[in-house]
């Protein structure tokens, strides 16, 4: 374990890892507060050791370690690897390529969905972890042994992980069972920001026109507020007084004390007037019609006469999820198994390579009436037989 808090020890430290062929990356940060993350670690295992690595050291230049993260040479391991590859990606404006993430991973292996990187450890080296410093502020300085221990623990074992997961994947043909979402979770589109699409990502169930034109130009000035101030968007202003706020789209201040849940000390800040100028705005430049359409091209409806369809696909989806230890999001979702039943004569994704074998050429057959289940009371099986 070596903390690296200068650049010439930085680039003799990528110099030994480009000469791995695989290397376990994770990250501690802090991001309550903050729209950006604030990275406070970063820790890189290989076969011989580990090294962390301290961004908040003064002058550090990232220039090696960007390289080794664009070598195609090696394959960089994470687990659960979103939010580190979004902080990689922030720190270089690029993603690392050739990347592994065995909580993806092991979605084909049998050990369900979102398996913790501990159980995983507990599973694959028989080790469990102290998690004593999980909730430690990795900002303060200097770190303490047992943070750094702490830290090193995170990717110790990840290499191992990786290779007993790599190899049963290998023995059991599934190495392209994961090969989707591992090309989603490096699709760049997941971590650039665009203001435009913010409104997309909070829940409601409001579909008028008028709502969602007044959320999207509110989520938009959130975002763009904070990203100027880097400031977290609920500590800005919260998702449901954003929503009720679009959904009374208020004209002046009076109509603004109409708003469910607006405390008095918004009322009285800077960022009621923005928010009055930026719907004025709206009001002056007319509505975009083609939201409400966007909105509801999202999901795939079914009418009711085959809604018992698709909840006995959803069993048998279960079924052979359950037969081949996968999770069934793997082979496919819910939204993928509507579109199959309500258009009967498209390709879908089911009924190609792993997904037909497993799953899609069992789904065609019961869609077509060759298939049924039965239920054996002895050995409480659902059983599917020929018709």
């Amino acid at each position: 374990m070596n903390l690296i808090e200068n650049t010439k020890d930085l680039e003799k430290a990528c110099k030994i890892l480009s000469k791995q062929k695989t290397i376990a990356i994770d990250c501690e940060f802090i991001r309550e507060k903050t729209y950006y993350p604030i990275l406070c670690l970063i820790q890189v295992g290989y076969e011989d050791g580990t090294f962390l690595i301290d961004p908040l050291a003064p002058d550090l230049d990232f220039k090696s370690f960007f390289a080794l993260m664009r070598n195609k040479k090696i394959t960089k391991v994470f687990h659960s690897g979103r939010q580190d590859i979004e902080i990689l990606y922030n720190l270089s404006g690029e993603v690392p390529v050739c990347v592994f993430d065995t909580q993806i991973a092991a979605q084909a292996c049998g050990l369900g969905e979102s398996v913790s990187y501990e159980n995983l450890v507990r599973v694959y080296c028989g080790i469990e972890l102290d998690k004593s410093c999980r909730l430690t502020n990795w900002q303060l300085r200097p770190l303490s042994n047992e943070q750094l221990e702490y830290a090193s623990g995170d990717v110790k074992h990840l290499i191992e992980c990786y290779k007993k997961i790599s190899q049963y994947l290998k023995e059991n043909n599934r190495e392209n069972w994961i090969l989707d979402d591992l090309k989603d979770l490096v699709d760049i589109s997941h971590y650039e920001i665009n203001p435009e699409d913010a409104w997309q990502r909070i829940r409601h169930n409001n579909h008028s026109m008028s709502f969602l034109n007044a959320l999207k130009v509110l989520a938009k000035w959130r975002e763009e507020r904070a990203i100027k101030h880097n400031i977290s968007r609920q500590s800005l202003i919260k998702d449901d007084i954003l929503i009720n706020i679009a959904t009374i789209f208020p004209k002046d201040l009076e109509d603004m004390k109409k708003v469910r849940g607006m405390r008095s000390d918004l009322l009285k800040s800077v960022l009621i007037t923005e928010i009055l100028e930026v719907l004025n705005e709206l009001s002056e430049n007319g509505f975009d019609k083609s939201l409400k359409r966007k909105d509801k091209e999202k999901e795939v409806s079914l009418p009711p006469s085959q809604q018992s369809l698709y909840e006995i696909l959803k069993l048998l989806l279960k079924i052979k999820s359950n037969e081949y230890g996968v999770v069934s999001h793997l082979i496919t979702s819910e939204k993928n198994l509507r579109e199959f039943i309500k258009n009967p004569n498209q390709k879908n994704i089911i009924l190609k390579d792993w997904r037909f074998e497993v799953f899609g050429k069992t789904a065609q057959e019961f869609r077509d009436g060759k298939l049924g289940l039965t239920y054996n009371p002895e050995s409480h099986d659902i059983i599917i037989k020929e018709i």
